[in-house]
């Protein structure tokens, strides 16, 4: 694990502790992916809507403490703001609001909803000739939704290659219908496939530079809780479970005995 990415997970503790709000084990399996995007997207923190930006779409829109956190560490506001975190009058909701945050291109939360937004953004760039590239994460769980497959279908038939689909494979999906072999199930509907270890940072980077003439997906493979065995081992406890005092030193020392 990265130092940055250790930072992160303490913040995304810290956050959670504090606030008494946040979804711990989805947002630390989706850390590195999100700093990798940001290191190989083009985008201006002091200009969040500068015209020539690309665009990230995070569609596991409850992964939104982990947005915020890599979204603080690109400056586009001090972190010390998130710990108002669901809070009244807060702009820091337990769901990204795009109204509210500097750098969130779209409110999600309900599942299966923003790989369709950003389906939608990607023909409106060919459209419009823009050299602008999208880029959406999406869960593994949300993936049960038709939606998703019918939005990827919609993107192959519009040839969209400005489009790429980062699929978080924490296997958050064992609760619901199996999705075995995502990679073969994309590859089946006619989409680039690309596998990496999601929490390999060079390795994602590497991935999203390739070129593709067709919708690129990258199957991240992860793990829920990185980084702390507690969560690791009870992904389904800790889902939305906030940390009490005890907890929380507890966490924070597994995370700590973590190698970087």
């Amino acid at each position: 694990m990265s130092e940055v990415a250790k930072k992160l997970r303490q913040t995304i503790l810290a956050i959670s502790h504090k606030s008494g709000r946040g979804h711990i084990p989805t947002s630390f399996s989706v850390v590195e992916i999100l700093l990798a995007v940001y290191n190989k997207i083009r985008h201006r923190p002091v200009e969040p809507l500068w015209d020539g930006r690309d665009i990230f779409i995070l569609s596991k829109g409850h992964g939104a403490l982990a947005h915020y956190t890599v979204l603080a560490e690109h400056g586009y506001f001090p972190a010390e703001d998130i710990f108002n975190l669901g809070r009244l009058n807060s702009r820091f909701g337990c769901h990204a609001d795009r109204l509210k945050v500097p750098g969130v291109e779209a409110s999600t939360g309900s599942l299966g909803h923003g790989i369709g937004l950003a389906v939608g953004m990607a023909l409106a760039a060919k459209i419009r000739k823009s050299q602008r590239r999208v880029y959406v994460l999406v869960g593994d769980g949300e993936s049960n939704e038709g939606s998703v497959w019918e939005a990827v279908l919609v993107a192959l038939n519009r040839r969209l290659d400005n489009l790429t689909i980062i699929y978080d494979d924490n296997r958050s999906h064992s609760r619901g219908l199996q999705i075995i072999d995502p990679a073969s199930n994309f590859r089946g509907f006619g989409c680039q496939v690309f596998e990496v270890d999601g929490h390999d940072i060079d390795a994602i980077k590497d991935a999203l530079g390739i070129p593709t003439d067709s919708v690129k997906v990258i199957i991240a493979r992860t793990e829920k809780g990185h980084g702390c065995r507690t969560l690791v081992e009870n992904p389904y406890e800790w889902h939305g479970k906030i940390p009490d005092a005890k907890e929380y030193t507890m966490l924070m020392e597994e995370l700590d005995a973590t190698t970087v």
